[in-house]
């Protein structure tokens, strides 16, 4: 596996996968690549590990060692669990969460103007937005919302030039070549399309606050207004 790791500050390593991105795209293959990596990781539990995080093409090691050689020692195990690792990364490992969507009206107030500029119908839009299976490369922004690589590159779309102050709970939105859900009521600039009725944090999960962490897969579900109305947890 091709890795570069740096010493960052006196209480972290950054770990580099590759450059993640192919044909200006996030690669999926890479990512996959840092969540092997980090799950290796997490799996050899090094002395004074705090913290683990998987982003696009890199993970951060917060550490608590107090010198230079112990952090070096790390740095060398890192090194050494990334080489011992297979070049190609199985991106299907992780949990496959089913999300249901209520597109468009009230909750997408983009979609109608993003299908336009993509040359597509609504339908269209809900249509290839559903189709992929998607991988939650990292969260991040707030706690819980997740950014999921895997988009049709035909609804790929900037983010808006003005960001709304309060986007709804549960928003779907796309910002470029991702997509991704706002787990709470929060200020954004991503072009929304949706909403989903199901929460994304709650923190009185203390275990796994977050429904859907990074490594894991989605497909999105289009359901109607009623469904939306009066989901339950359960179903």
């Amino acid at each position: 596996m091709d890795v570069r790791i740096e010493m960052l500050g006196e209480t972290a390593l950054l770990v580099h996968v590759g450059n993640g991105h192919a044909d200006g795209c996030m690669d999926r293959q890479v990512n996959a690549r840092v969540h092997m990596l980090a799950g290796a990781v997490r799996r050899a539990n090094p002395d004074g590990l705090d913290e683990i995080v998987p982003a696009y093409a890199s993970v951060l090691l917060r550490h608590r060692l107090a010198t230079l050689e112990a952090a070096d020692a790390l740095y060398r195990q890192v090194h050494e669990l990334a080489r011992a690792l297979p070049d190609q990364a199985d991106a299907s490992n992780g949990r496959l969460h089913r999300v249901v969507v209520c597109y468009g009206g009230e909750h997408g107030a983009d979609l109608i103007e993003l299908a336009a500029a993509r040359g597509l119908t609504p339908d269209e839009v809900v249509e290839r937005h559903t189709a992929p299976e998607y991988l939650v490369a990292m969260t991040g922004f707030a706690p819980g919302f997740p950014y999921l690589i895997g988009l049709d590159p035909d609804l790929a779309t900037p983010r808006r030039d003005t960001p709304r102050t309060r986007v709804p709970a549960g928003s779907v939105g796309i910002a470029g070549a991702q997509t991704g859900i706002y787990p709470g009521e929060l200020p954004g600039g991503w072009q929304l399309i949706g909403r989903t009725p199901m929460s994304l944090f709650d923190v009185d999960h203390a275990d796994h606050p977050c429904l859907l962490e990074p490594g894991d897969r989605v497909r999105f579900e289009a359901i109607d207004e009623d469904r939306f109305a009066h989901w339950e947890p359960s179903c």
